[in-house]
C-alpha cells in the first residue's frame, strides 16, 4: 500500500488503484452457508453507495457518531470504510443513546431504537437481501442503497488525525484517528506476516467486537494489500472442515481464535 495513506479510506483507494479485479473481501456464514466474494472493485463501489447514503441521504457529517451493532459481515466492513470515507467516528457496540446515527442487524433493533437520530437496520440476508417487513422507525440498508451513486466526494476533508473508531474490548476503551487507525493496522499486519507481494490471504473468525477482531478481519489484511475469508459462525465447523476451507481458499494465515 502506499506510504502516504493516512486513512482507511486511503487504504481502500490505493489497492483500487493497483488491482480492482483481485479478490478483497471473501465472506461465509457458516450457519447459513452463504459465500459472498467481493473483488476491490466490487467492494469499493459497496462503500462509495454506502457513503453516499450516509452522507447524502442521513445528513452525517465528520465527527459525527455513528453506533455500529453489527456482527462480522461484509457489509460491516463496508460501512466501516464508508464511515472513514464521510470522516464519522465509529463506535462499535456503541450506546445508540449517545450516538447521532445507528446501524444494525435485525438481533439488536430494539436496543437501537434508544438512537434518536437517524437508524438504518441490515437484514443480513443472503446476497444482501432486504427485510421481509423493515422494522418501524429504521431505514431498511438494502433498499436504500442500490440507487445510491457509484462515486464518492467527501463534502469536507476528512482529517487523518480525526477520531475514526472508537472500540470497547477487553482491553478497555480505545479510541483511534484515522491515522493511528492505519499505523496499528500496518504494524498488526507485520507482525502476522502478512505480505502482498506472497499474495497474502488472511482467514479471520473473530468477532468485530475487538480491535483484534476488526484488525484481523479487515484492516491488517487491507493495510497489507492482501484480502481477508472473513467467517460468521466458524464455530460451527470442525477442525478438519476448517482446514479443508484454508486449502480451497489458498489460505496463507488464519486468525481463528481471540488471544488469551
Amino acid at each position: 500500500m502506499n506510504a502516504i495513506d493516512r486513512t482507511p479510506a486511503d487504504l481502500l483507494r490505493s489497492a483500487l488503484a493497483a488491482d480492482p479485479a483481485r479478490p478483497l473481501v471473501t465472506f461465509y456464514d457458516d450457519a447459513t452457508g452463504e459465500r459472498v466474494e467481493l473483488s476491490v472493485a466490487t467492494f469499493a463501489n459497496w462503500v462509495a453507495k454506502t457513503a453516499n447514503l450516509l452522507q447524502g441521504d442521513l445528513g452525517a457529517a465528520p465527527g459525527d457518531r455513528l453506533a455500529l451493532l453489527l456482527p462480522a459481515h461484509w457489509q460491516t466492513a463496508a460501512w466501516l470504510l464508508a464511515c472513514s470515507s464521510v470522516g464519522v467516528v465509529v463506535e462499535v457496540g456503541g450506546d445508540p443513546a449517545d450516538a447521532d446515527l445507528v446501524v444494525t442487524g435485525p438481533d439488536t433493533v430494539e436496543e437501537a431504537r434508544a438512537c434518536g437520530g437517524e437508524r438504518v437496520a441490515l437484514a443480513l440476508r443472503p446476497l444482501g437481501g432486504r427485510f421481509p417487513q423493515p422494522p418501524a422507525g429504521f431505514a431498511d440498508y438494502a433498499v436504500e442503497v442500490p440507487g445510491q451513486g457509484d462515486r464518492f466526494a467527501p463534502f469536507e476533508r476528512v482529517d487523518p488525525d480525526g477520531p475514526a473508531l472508537v472500540v470497547v474490548d477487553a482491553d478497555g476503551r480505545t479510541e483511534l484517528t484515522g491515522a493511528q487507525l492505519v499505523e496499528r493496522a500496518r504494524a498488526d499486519a507485520g507482525a502476522m506476516g502478512l505480505d502482498a507481494a506472497a499474495g497474502s490471504r488472511l482467514l479471520s473468525g473473530l468477532a468485530y467486537d475487538s480491535w483484534q477482531g476488526l484488525s484481523s478481519g479487515l484492516y491488517a489484511p487491507l493495510a497489507a494489500g492482501g484480502s481477508v475469508v472473513l467467517c460468521r459462525n466458524l464455530d460451527r465447523l470442525s477442525d478438519e472442515d476448517i482446514a479443508k476451507r484454508v486449502d480451497s481458499e489458498r489460505v496463507t494465515n488464519t486468525a481463528v481464535r481471540q488471544a488469551p
